[in-house]
């Protein structure tokens, strides 16, 4: 082939390079989402699109909670939710957020939001899209006035009705059928964690230039863990086989290495702990929550599919969190999310299964 050759000339197929991210690799989360979406000719942009004005509105609520000691956002307001829980300002404050940056952009059909007790429609006065969005604005909000990290989980699932306006329906579907889910982390460090289906990524706010940067590529959770998160205030209120699975976990029963228990008791900061250094979250039904306490379409199947993607598993005991068909906007869960082995381990002891929670 003569080296004069134009490269116009060349009809091969263009290969779209996979970002390598190194040491010295500067990768935004707007460029690592547009190098995704090169490898779906037939994106129209709205997913992404999403995703940054998720990633925006990250950042808003990071710097109020970043400041929270230093106005008066701090405290609980005199309102309660539709989960009979008392709201604090921050969380009224991230809500709020969220659907602002959310509501105009002609890529939802509807929201719905842990903090609101029906759906969120869209304003008439703006374009419906194809696509839901479900949050919790602000999960671990009661643990703000000490400083402890919390965070905004977020799930995004296609519309499936054919009305203009999104549907209950929309909202009510498996976490097996998400197009994406992510959460952002305000602790030490801002961090955004999301997944469309190909693997898990991580990226940390620098403040200094207001960008979300890639730092944690393709988040690949350890199979066997290293931590246990469970509120043990609640153990007299267990079954039989939940205190058996505890004992388990600790190496009180059976042959296994115990697992370090941690628990912050913000479901964020529990489980982006555990992600990344490999354990389990539990939150078990119970005498008092027969039905469990988290949330399933806010919480549990968001979280379900980034662990999932970064090579764990999520069950509520009994069956993978992301076959659950939901019945309402609020429905609740017992959650056990984390390293394969050890949510393997729960099934196991709590339904008696033989074969592996869904990968």
């Amino acid at each position: 082939m003569s080296a004069a050759r134009s490269l116009s000339d060349d009809t091969r197929p263009r290969i779209h390079p996979v970002i390598h991210h190194t040491a010295t690799s500067v990768v935004t989360i707007e460029r690592f989402i547009i190098e995704q979406e090169r490898q779906h000719p037939q994106a129209t942009g709205q997913l992404s699109g999403i995703l940054y004005d998720m990633a925006l509105a990250g950042k808003m609520i990071a710097s109020k909670v970043r400041s929270a000691g230093l106005v008066d956002i701090l405290g609980a307001t005199d309102d309660h939710n539709v989960q009979g829980e008392v709201q604090q300002k921050l969380d009224v404050f991230a809500n709020e957020t969220i659907v602002k940056a959310m509501d105009h952009g002609g890529r939802l059909c509807a929201m719905a939001s842990e903090e609101e007790p029906d759906i969120i429609p869209i304003p008439d006065r703006f374009r419906c899209g194809k696509y839901c969005l479900l949050f919790d604005p602000l999960d671990g909000s009661s643990n703000i006035d000490v400083n402890v990290p919390v965070g905004t989980i977020f799930s995004i699932v296609k519309k499936v009705s054919k009305s203009k306006h999104g549907e209950l329906a929309d909202l009510l579907q498996p976490g097996r059928r998400q197009v994406a889910a992510g959460y952002v982390l305000y602790g030490s460090s801002t961090m955004l964690v999301y997944t469309t289906g190909q693997g898990a990524h991580g990226f940390t706010l620098d403040p200094s230039i207001g960008e979300f940067l890639l730092s944690h590529p393709n988040i690949r959770t350890p199979d066997e863990g290293r931590y246990l998160s469970v509120n043990d205030a609640y153990e007299q209120h267990w079954d039989d086989r939940v205190r058996q699975l505890m004992r388990r976990y600790r190496g009180l029963e059976g042959a296994r290495r115990p697992l370090s228990v941690r628990y912050v008791g913000s479901l964020v900061a529990d489980f982006h702990r555990n992600l990344l250094g490999g354990g389990v979250f539990c939150y078990p039904a119970h005498a008092k929550s027969p039905r469990g306490k988290l949330r399933l379409l806010y919480e549990a199947n968001p979280l379900a599919f980034i662990v999932e993607q970064a090579g764990g598993a999520a069950c509520d005991g009994a069956k993978r969190i992301l076959d659950i068909q939901p019945e309402e906007l609020h429905q609740r869960t017992p959650l056990y999310i984390g390293s394969k082995s050890d949510v393997e381990l729960a099934s196991r002891t709590l339904a008696g299964l033989k074969t592996a929670v869904g990968a």
